[in-house]
């Protein structure tokens, strides 16, 4: 039976996450502070997961490039190829050292007033050494057969990720809203809350605390949605591979999200948002590069 799929899922797939998403959303504008105020408990796992936990979704920036290595390389296109290689593994060492950066060079015992060179540099590398199985892996089982779907999926993954973040840094600037553990220092939490249609544009510049909807990390977080796009072009084929990428990925999500809100970075529709911007994002630039393309399902 053939069918057209989203992301690499039959339309099921979309429809169960974007209704989550609503649900959330829904809940979320009318009792955002109640929840968050009900399960907020900052723990050191939590802290530990809110930190490396991304390390899993920049993973597959490397992976992408991979696809898009491989394809070209069949195309015999090596320097591009090689090219975008490069620049993929760049794009997850660097959004892992900008966002989580400073936790890692604490490791190095980095010190901001006294800076050492050296210890910048080999934190910087840690993120490098960290992402270099990746390609490796990726370079033996992915199926180079169908050398043009392979180059679509790389290019999905990296476009749909970088407009993502870029969309999210926009829409954080545009809303200000402050977030959940800024709002408990003060005197009356309650007072200085704004629900995410409470927007006051370019209000919070460089301050962090203004910087709650929508949810970034979730931005990074739904790009595991993309895992059946990847099952679908590895070499060894079953067809319940797509799916449980599908559920690993949304497991993740919804595990992500809710670290989220009990760590008090942000609040459900915070989360909710940011999966649903990214996913639709995704989904948007998945269906331009595979439009009238139909997969067989066996």
């Amino acid at each position: 039976m053939k069918k057209r799929l989203i992301l690499g899922m039959p339309l099921y797939g979309f429809i169960i996450v974007i209704g989550l998403c609503l649900l959330g959303i829904i809940v979320g504008s009318i009792c955002d502070f109640q929840i968050n105020n009900a399960i907020y408990n900052k723990t050191n796992f939590g802290a530990f997961f809110a930190t490396y936990g991304s390390y899993f979704s920049y993973c597959l920036y490397p992976a992408a490039g991979m696809c898009i290595f491989k394809g070209l390389k069949k195309k015999n296109q090596s320097f591009l190829a090689w090219t975008l290689l490069i620049i993929s593994y760049f794009l997850a060492v660097y959004y892992s050292n900008s966002y989580n950066g400073d936790k890692v060079r604490e490791l190095f015992h980095y010190n901001v007033e006294n800076p050492n060179v050296l210890i910048s540099i080999s934190a910087y590398l840690f993120w490098v050494v960290l992402y270099a199985w990746v390609p490796v892996v990726f370079y033996f089982i992915l199926d180079d057969s169908d050398s043009r779907t392979l180059i679509f999926v790389g290019i999905i993954i990296l476009l749909a990720g970088v407009t993502s973040d870029l969309v999210n840094l926009w829409l954080k600037q545009v809303a200000s809203r402050p977030r959940f553990k800024y709002l408990i220092t003060l005197d009356k939490p309650i007072d200085s809350f704004r629900n995410w249609w409470e927007m006051k544009p370019y209000f919070a510049g460089s301050n962090d605390n203004f910087k709650s909807w929508p949810s970034g990390n979730m931005t990074i977080a739904t790009m595991m949605m993309t895992l059946p796009l990847l099952l679908r072009n590895i070499k060894w084929k079953n067809k319940y591979l797509p799916l449980i990428g599908y559920c690993v990925g949304l497991a993740f999500v919804i595990l992500y999200g809710y670290n989220r809100m009990h760590m008090g970075n942000h609040f459900l529709s915070d989360v909710s948002f940011g999966v649903l911007i990214t996913y639709l994002i995704h989904s948007i630039i998945d269906f331009a590069f595979f439009y009238k393309k139909e997969t067989n399902i066996k």
